[in-house]
């Protein structure tokens, strides 16, 4: 998400970096390239004009931060005041000691109501450890409430049903009942869409929030709508009074104009945002992370929190002990690459470190096509580790040429790629061996000395590729085992010298 916005507004702060003193001139033309690239991204024209006031208005000012560089000011006023675009701090879902606590879900047809109510309900359950009970009050819509028992059995989640009634506000009020009795603390109504805003509609919503005082009524949009969701999303909060916005289909929104324009034109906050199809692909909004994103500073937390709730600390912890003592097998080692598989895409993951440190060791984003490349590559590997005899994914060194031979046959693949897995392999346990030796992370910096070689092994061992030869610095990183190069990465050949006569 915002890869459009990203990647125009880094050219332009990019820019500024290389005077080493500005003037007002740079500084506008710095800002030119922002405002523009803020309408390209579809963001409201007077959020957009009064952002770019508002950074000129710092940046000319007195404001001063005597460790940093003229350019570095800008970028740390570009960043603070989209921060404040985006809501300034991040607005969880407020609950109450009284029970149940209501949250209703509202929007119009198509953007993803039903399906966000069982994501937000998991979501609670999972993190907030919350007891949800959810309800659809969709009476007009054939399978609505079907589709909605549907999600709740996927996401293990309680839903209570009323198939005789065809009353929206009675179903609230007997959902509302039963949540009471049977010790629910949250009570998710699904609430009707249409495929454009009327009375009729606007009349229910205002019914069933008389009849059970919900504490949140999330508006929920299409991202991918730009300003036809912001507009909506005014619409919704005059007529009903939302508090909060679920964003859906983020994942597939590279500009992000709703993201950026909605809480400045509502006053209400992005509480939500849809990331993907899948159940758990729902995340809270973090405005202060999404800066960092969009300015390529990644997102380090959202990567910690990602990996403590896929990735098991036992086994982990289990592997590195192994690693350490060099009794790490390539069946430890096919373990590891299906954690690493459980946190999404290699793009996904990549995006969220800082552009300097992808940098600082010869690793630059990946595309979404470099990405699938890499995903296919790592489940080659993963065949070729599921075509070995326990015994040889226990010992490496009992696979002869006529067992790799073997190997290779049964993954369908060459006895040169089983080769490449096996000799990689044996260098990631010797490099884990050089950072136990040395106290883990220690050594010089820069991508191609020591510490650079080390770091890029690493994401080696965790399945990320080494695409160093694409940054031209000459290092001698291996690439992860089993993994090819990059798409578009080929070896250099070492240039011949004549000999001197």
């Amino acid at each position: 998400m915002f890869e459009s916005l990203s990647d125009k507004l880094k050219r332009a702060l990019k820019n500024l970096r290389g005077e080493g003193v500005l003037t007002p001139a740079h500084v506008d033309a710095a800002l030119r390239e922002i405002r523009l690239a803020l309408l390209e991204a579809d963001v409201n024209y007077k959020v957009a004009k009064d952002f770019i006031a508002a950074v000129k208005e710092k940046a000319e000012g007195q404001q001063v931060w005597q460790e940093l560089k003229p350019s570095e000011q800008v970028v740390k006023i570009v960043y603070d005041e989209l921060v404040e675009l985006l809501g300034g701090t991040s607005s969880r879902l407020v609950f109450t000691k009284t029970t149940p606590n209501v949250v209703m879900i509202v929007g119009l047809q198509g953007s993803g109501k039903t399906t966000s109510t069982g994501k937000i309900a998991m979501w609670l359950a999972q993190n907030q450890q919350r007891k949800p009970l959810l309800v659809s009050t969709d009476v007009n819509r054939p399978a609505a409430r079907e589709q909605l028992k549907i999600i709740a059995k996927a996401t293990a989640q309680s839903i209570f049903e009323k198939p005789e009634s065809n009353d929206a506000v009675e179903l609230a009020r007997e959902a509302y009942r039963e949540a009471q009795q049977k010790g629910y603390d949250t009570l998710l109504i699904d609430t009707a869409g249409r495929l454009h805003i009327d009375d009729e509609l606007m009349e229910e919503l205002v019914q069933i929030k008389g009849e059970t005082k919900p504490v949140e009524i999330l508006f929920v949009a299409d991202a991918m709508t730009g300003q036809d969701a912001v507009r909506s999303a005014e619409e919704f909060h005059r007529r009903v009074g939302t508090t909060g916005v679920v964003l859906t289909k983020m994942d597939g929104d590279a500009r992000g104009g709703a993201a950026l324009s909605i809480k400045q034109v509502t006053g209400q906050p992005v509480k939500f945002v849809g990331v993907g199809e899948k159940y758990d692909a729902l995340e809270p909004f973090y405005p202060d992370r999404i800066a960092q994103r969009i300015l390529g500073m990644g997102d380090v937390l959202s990567l910690i929190e990602e990996v403590q709730s896929k990735v098991s600390q036992d086994e982990a912890e289990a592997q590195l002990e192994k690693l350490q003592k060099n009794k790490f097998t390539l069946d430890d080692f096919r373990g590891q690459l299906r954690q690493v598989k459980r946190l999404g895409s290699f793009s996904k993951i990549m995006k969220l470190l800082p552009d300097q440190l992808l940098g600082g060791i010869g690793m630059p984003q990946l595309d979404e096509e470099q990405s699938a490349e890499m995903e296919r590559q790592l489940k080659r590997t993963e065949a070729i580790i599921d075509s070995m005899t326990r015994e040889e994914r226990g010992d490496h060194r009992i696979l002869n040429a006529s067992r790799r031979r073997r190997v290779a046959r049964g993954s369908g693949t060459s006895v040169s790629e089983v080769n490449q897995l096996v000799k990689q392999y044996v260098e990631m346990r010797q490099m884990m061996q050089q950072l136990s030796r040395s106290g883990m992370f220690g050594g010089g910096g820069g991508g191609g000395g020591i510490k650079g070689r080390l770091m890029r092994r690493a994401a080696g061992m965790m399945g990320m590729p080494d695409v160093s030869g694409m940054m031209g610095d000459g290092s001698d990183a291996g690439l992860p085992a089993g993994l090819p190069a990059a798409p578009g990465h080929r070896k250099k050949k070492k240039p011949r010298h004549k000999k001197r006569k």
